[in-house]
């Protein structure tokens, strides 16, 4: 064997996978991306986060295909596509979610070690908080969690607002109870971004057993009589087969099954209209796509202290000397967990970022003037959609199917009408009367739900949380069982994303570290 463990995606999990195999000498592992290097000052500075949304160096940047119930609009879904995959661009964010989502991951699973109580110690083996241990926090793990260096002030008065729109005030959305409105914990280390290329791959990569290779695109899985045995990789024009005694995919829930349907393990029907001949008729990859649809609204602010037009030198020479400043935020400062009107259980269903300035289009629509955006998403959608290939071209895009507010009855759209309204809510209470200038979008009073129906349809965005399309389960659709191996193959396991069985109550990044950590586990088992 060439390698004990070939890696495909060195992303959130892909990086931690490669620090914990490798930690044991006797084990070569092989780490692959795609993309290059984390050497861009961006990705290490926060608030580089405003100009990585238009470097396509180190984003795949993929387009849904016409979305039918959001007036057949193409939705833009950035993904990291380099070291640190999408934690070397996102906003940061640390939440784990509740313990309800991870008792559900049992019960889907039938095992019960995915449920709350024993992958908490997996989410504490990462974490080194700045606040210190206790029962729901850890020190000492290679995964920097902090509270922001610096706040603007309107991220505070989201928080005023949102208490006194009712809401109770929260210092931990990671503590016992998620409700509430308060600053973020973000994935930070003295002020800059501590994505798992840091965390976790840079304090490996001088060990002789791990090699990292870049601007290495994998084209398929090699399979042999029902076992994986290497891969086939693509590397300056150039392919080759690199040989394994375990495969392990963790290219996120797009790139993972779309490597799967190219290596013929899939819905074997599609992928012989593609053009590659199934080797394992397995329907449910790529299906089971969930995401959180976002709406936004966005507010013109009476007074210049929106970073709208921030002095990026000043703030860039401020960071440079003392990682403190505007330049160490993730621009996402402030937010919130709700239950709703229309919450079914214990859990909240709606969940806020606040970001001070006019943010349409992921920023990449820059508007004029100065203002505020609040972002408002359902959590808990029951829409699904799936992902099929376009050819048997491994270079070229799978087609993304989102399927956002198809479900029958309604009920995500009632959930993300019912976001909107409260937006508008927040925004409108006092703590915001120093600042509010016009509304920006929704562009003026809206009355009646068909209004706020039209809005949303017109104006809705991805918040970048898709999982789903090789969902851990024990029924016909499940892709991977409990230990993430690929059903009907020997030696493939998927890590990442694509195996929740369902979307967490907020963002995705902690949680798919914590899956990475688990696996590692199994696998040197």
């Amino acid at each position: 064997m060439d390698y004990d463990y070939v890696i495909v995606g060195a992303g959130s999990a892909g990086c931690v996978l490669a620090n914990r195999l490798s930690a044991h000498p006797g084990k070569r592992v092989l780490l692959l991306e795609a993309g290059g290097s984390d050497w861009n000052p961006l990705i290490h500075m926060p608030a580089g986060i405003a100009r990585l949304a238009k470097n396509r160096r180190l984003n795949w940047n993929y387009e849904t295909e016409p979305e039918p119930s959001l007036q057949g609009r193409r939705l833009w879904w950035p993904r990291g596509k380099t070291l640190g995959g999408s934690s070397s661009i996102n906003a940061m964010c640390y939440v784990r979610g509740v313990p309800a989502d991870y008792d559900a991951w049992a019960d889907a699973t039938g095992d019960a070690r995915w449920s709350w109580s024993q992958v908490l110690p997996w989410f504490l083996l990462s974490e080194d908080n700045t606040r210190g241990a206790s029962a729901l926090h850890a020190t000492g793990g290679p995964l920097g969690v902090s509270d922001l260096r610096h706040h603007n002030p309107l991220s505070a008065a989201l928080i005023e607002a949102g208490t006194s729109a009712g809401f109770n005030r929260n210092n931990d959305f990671n503590g016992p109870d998620q409700a509430g409105f308060g600053f973020y914990q973000v994935t930070q280390r003295d002020g800059a971004r501590c994505s798992t290329a840091v965390a976790f791959l840079r304090p490996a990569r001088a060990r002789p057993n791990l090699h990292v290779r870049t601007h290495t695109l994998v084209e398929r899985v090699l399979i042999e009589q029902g076992r994986a045995v290497g891969v086939r990789l693509r590397h300056a024009h150039h392919s080759e087969d690199v040989h394994a005694g375990e495969v392990i995919l963790a290219a996120g829930a797009i790139n993972s099954p779309q490597l799967l349907m190219l290596s013929g393990i899939g819905p074997a029907d599609h992928l012989r209209e593609q053009g590659v001949t199934p080797a394992l008729d397995l329907p449910g990859v790529g299906a089971g796509l969930q995401d959180h649809l976002d709406i936004c609204t966005l507010i013109g602010s009476t007074q210049n202290i929106t970073y709208d037009h921030l002095n990026e030198l000043a703030a860039g020479w401020r960071y440079l000397r003392h990682h403190d400043g505007p330049g160490s935020s993730n621009v996402a400062e402030s937010g919130g967990f709700v239950r709703s009107r229309w919450a079914t259980d214990s859990r909240c269903d709606i969940q806020f970022h606040f970001v001070p300035a006019l943010l349409d289009n992921h920023g990449r629509h820059r508007l004029p003037g100065i203002g505020y955006t609040l972002h408002a998403c359902y959590l808990h959608p029951r829409s699904r959609g799936r992902l099929r290939l376009r050819s048997a071209n491994p270079a070229e895009p799978i087609a993304i199917h989102a399927g956002y507010l198809s479900d029958p009855e309604g009920h995500d759209l009632a959930r993300m009408i019912e976001a909107a309204k409260l937006s508008r809510e927040i925004l409108a209470q006092p703590a915001f009367d120093p600042y509010r200038g016009d509304h920006v979008f929704p562009e003026s009073e809206l009355h009646g739900d068909a209004a706020w129906e039209a809005f949303v349809r017109r104006k809705a965005e991805t918040i970048y949380h898709p999982v789903g399309t090789c969902r851990m389960g024990r029924d016909a659709h499940a892709v991977v069982d409990s230990e993430l191996r690929v059903q009907g193959v020997t030696a493939l396991r998927v890590v990442d994303a694509s195996i929740m069985p369902a979307l967490p109550t907020g963002n995705t990044n902690a949680p798919t570290i914590m899956i990475a950590e688990r696996a590692a586990a199994l696998l040197l088992a």
